[in-house]
């Protein structure tokens, strides 16, 4: 399945090249995520019952006007093969090599407690000097932290917990008692 999906990520992404769309690709395949991820549109979406007509007009009810036509062609595609569940994880691929192309990255990031807009202002700007990226922070409150931050971000992960740093030296500990 993964295959197929980024086969057909791959094609978009060329599209969107060819046409000179690809801010504009960035932008709609976010509202498509957000959309097709909904309980109620993945009803429709994967019904076995709804023929690939009614989704089409589903999607052209939802989406016409809202993005791009070679997206809406492609959700049109999707429905004709019965290839609805490709869909999502194809928009996502889409979105990761557009990131890519852009050198954005995310970094899911998680705190014990809530940061102000200046603490997440200033680990962005940390981060993407570090990573010679654009770096969007995804949040998350963990009071199982206790404090520091957890990062994973492009592939890396950087732990500063209080956690971390106490199993640290424990080990560091009975390696000194044991010498």
């Amino acid at each position: 399945m993964e295959r197929l999906s980024v086969l057909y990520a791959s094609a978009l992404f060329d599209l969107a090249m060819e046409r000179g769309a690809l801010d504009e690709f960035q932008k709609q395949v976010d509202l498509l995520l957000d959309s097709l991820k909904d309980a109620e549109c993945q009803r429709v979406i994967v019904h076995p019952h709804i023929s690939a007509t009614e989704k089409k007009a589903f999607f052209t009810n939802a989406f016409a006007g809202h993005v791009h036509e070679t997206l809406l062609g492609f959700l049109f595609l999707v429905a004709d093969k019965n290839r609805e569940s490709f869909l999502v994880p194809a928009l996502v691929a889409l979105k990761g090599m557009i990131d890519r192309f852009y050198r954005k990255v995310t970094a899911n990031v998680s705190f014990a407690a809530q940061l102000d807009e200046e603490q997440v202002a200033e680990m962005k700007a940390v981060l993407s000097k570090h990573l010679d990226k654009t770096v969007e922070i995804d949040l998350k409150i963990d009071p199982a932290v206790v404090g520091g931050p957890y990062i994973f971000v492009d592939g890396y992960y950087l732990d500063w917990t209080v956690r971390k740093r106490l199993r640290d030296l424990t080990v560091h500990m009975k390696e000194g008692c044991s010498a």
